[in-house]
């Protein structure tokens, strides 16, 4: 025990131990109110999901790299039939109420099943692009990666679960590159969903089409492939207008209020409003540790998960801002070098696809704490309440920490 504990990468380990701590903390002050809220006493249960998650990261510590690679499909058809169970019987929760993600057993909720197919979806993609002899070299080759990532895609929006399905995206972009797909690929397959944006604007989707026309002559792919690039991006933006009348009325409403929350300051844009006003008053040094007036009143929505950054702005200010940012950045950064460092593909992509969740993760969370992101419920890894998404994130750090010491054992020195 004391020689795996000694075998633990040393900067991964003070970085996780420093955001756990640092996120226990701002629960804790997020339960100070004045009024009842859902918040109250959350921090100490979420002790109780470190230990549920310790145990998880110690279990998934134990899995060579091989075995991981062999139950890969497994754990992925699982996941597969999880999320499809979810569909039928799954329920909401906080801002998400109107979704179908959770699974519910007596009326307690027992877990997201995204957020194992998160991980699933990474082995999976690691063991299929790991088997590759060389990098994708086309479009076409990108295919088998997408359908990977695109049937659990499709089931969480179907919830719907727009959050969780960007964090999808997040994952298949990053271990493309991370396999060593040309840019220049990784832009055209994500042209589709750029023209689908900009074709609510006809102006803008003109110029998109016009622009994307110059760019494929310009980086002359296969024709196969460019046409099928230019065809899917006129398919985007003729089923643009159709998509929107089939999103339910508050998933138009949170699209509507990103773009200008004091169109509807009292319901849909509630949220982004009072996030903006906690951050924006917190300043340089913030109104002091437990004493955020937003938080304390009642105001500030969702202060535990979703919105549990906005706690860090409003009572630590941009100086606490900046420090879980930075440790952020340093958990990114040590998965940079952790991946690197291994000699084999397939533990090198889990590792870098792990840092895809994370990194979607903080960008989703902090970018809609701010109205630089919709609101999407989509929780910030390590300071947001919450079980099945803290194991998870958890049971990411121990096998992180496995191809850490197995790249030790093999004599890969850090750089």
């Amino acid at each position: 025990m004391r020689r795996a504990i000694v075998a633990l990468d040393r900067p991964l380990l003070v970085t996780a131990v420093g955001l756990i701590l640092f996120g226990v903390m701002i629960l804790y002050s997020a339960g100070q109110t004045d009024v009842a809220t859902r918040a109250y006493g959350v921090w100490w249960k979420q002790f109780i999901w470190l230990g549920i998650g310790t145990t998880s990261a110690w279990v998934a510590y134990q899995f060579s790299p091989r075995i991981l690679e062999w139950l890969a499909p497994l754990a992925y058809g699982l996941s597969l039939v999880l999320l499809g169970t979810t569909l039928v019987v799954g329920t909401g929760a906080g801002t998400a109420a109107g979704s179908k993600s959770w699974l519910s057993l007596g009326g307690v909720q027992l877990g997201q099943p995204s957020e194992l197919a998160k991980v699933a979806v990474v082995l999976m993609l690691a063991r299929v692009l790991s088997s590759r002899r060389e990098p994708p070299r086309s479009l076409r080759d990108l295919v088998g990666p997408c359908l990977v990532v695109g049937v659990p895609f499709l089931l969480v929006m179907k919830q719907p679960d727009l959050g969780s399905a960007i964090v999808f995206v997040g994952i298949l972009f990053a271990m493309l590159y991370w396999a060593g797909t040309p840019v220049r690929y990784l832009i055209l397959l994500a042209s589709p969903g750029i023209s689908l944006l900009l074709a609510f604007s006809t102006l803008s989707w003109g110029v998109w089409i016009v622009a994307l026309t110059l760019l494929l002559i310009a980086l002359r792919p296969f024709v196969f492939d460019g046409v099928m690039v230019w065809l899917a991006n006129i398919a985007s933006g003729a089923i643009a207008i159709p998509l929107w009348s089939k999103l339910a009325p508050y998933q138009q409403n949170r699209l509507l209020t990103f773009l200008n929350p004091d169109i509807d300051p009292q319901r849909a844009g509630y949220h982004a409003i009072q996030s903006k006003v906690a951050i924006g008053s917190g300043g340089a040094f913030g109104q002091g540790y437990g004493d955020g007036p937003q938080k304390r009143l009642g105001f500030l929505p969702e202060q535990h998960t979703d919105f549990v950054f906005s706690v860090v702005g409003e009572e630590l200010g941009f100086l606490g801002v900046l420090v879980a940012l930075i440790l952020f950045f340093t958990l990114f950064v040590t998965l940079v070098r952790i991946a690197r460092r291994t000699g084999d593909a397939f533990s090198s992509l889990v590792v870098f696809g792990i840092l895809g969740i994370f990194f979607t993760h903080v960008f989703e969370n902090v970018g809609m704490t701010v109205n630089l992101m919709p609101i999407t419920g989509i929780p910030l890894p390590f300071f947001s309440y919450g079980g099945s998404f803290f194991v998870i994130c958890l049971s990411c750090m121990g096998l992180c920490f496995r191809v850490a010491a197995d790249s030790q054992k093999s004599g890969y020195l850090d750089f």
